[in-house]
């Protein structure tokens, strides 16, 4: 009997899923960047993460991105999610060809990695985890890097289902500039409660903040 159960209720699972989600087809204009596979629901299925470039470009910022996760449904893909907030543009910021997107799934999270020079000098690169629990894909996980190209490294990374959370800055001698004082490295690692996650579709890039344990300084994410 608990087979035969088992054995109706995926079909069952299927059916709803059919039924409230929409069917996916590539809007007018869009061109695809990316794709990749993956299970995220822990279902035994892969679904279908499809990043692309849409509209019209911008001047200096080219093309905004988006990216669409689907389920496979009945032979038909679905629109499962969607998000178009999270991704850098294609041509952001100070040198556009050298910039980086990798849309990755691994133990069944979204991994969102972006790298893009801020200027001449500074690279910045992130790195974002969700997780699909409560109905819902929730920020698990986030790591930014910020590195000049002689005088400093910084790396700041956040487990949020843990709440650890590590700081490390480190300095270096430049040539050409013995007038400057070199700062003393930093790193930090210690626990910060998190009372909520974030939704996926919620967050907003370095537009959160929690103060660091004895600092005056802030945590951004």
């Amino acid at each position: 009997m608990k087979k035969l159960m088992s054995f109706l209720f995926i079909p069952l699972i299927a059916i709803l899923h059919a039924q409230e989600l929409k069917d996916f087809s590539v809007p007018r204009d869009y061109t695809k960047v990316l794709q990749t596979e993956g299970d995220l629901d822990k279902d035994g299925l892969n679904e279908t993460v499809i990043v692309y470039n849409i509209g019209e470009k911008i001047e200096h910022q080219g093309y905004k991105r988006k990216f669409y996760i689907l389920k496979k449904i009945n032979g038909n893909l679905k629109i499962w999610k969607e998000n178009s907030s999270l991704l850098d543009s294609s041509e952001a910021g100070f040198y556009p060809e050298n910039n980086s997107l990798e849309v990755n799934i691994k133990n069944n999270c979204l991994v969102i990695s972006q790298s893009l020079f801020t200027n001449s000098r500074h690279t910045e690169t992130s790195k974002h985890t969700f997780r699909f629990q409560n109905g819902d894909f929730y920020l698990v996980g986030a790591l930014n890097t910020f590195d000049d190209t002689c005088e400093f490294n910084f790396l700041n990374e956040v487990n949020f289902s843990t709440g650890k959370v590590i700081i490390d800055e480190k300095y270096s001698e430049c040539d050409g500039d013995e007038d400057r004082k070199t700062p003393k490295d930093m790193h930090k690692e210690f626990i910060h409660t998190f009372n909520t996650l974030i939704k996926m579709n919620d967050f907003r890039v370095s537009k959160n903040q929690f103060k660091i344990p004895n600092s005056d300084k802030y945590f951004n994410y």
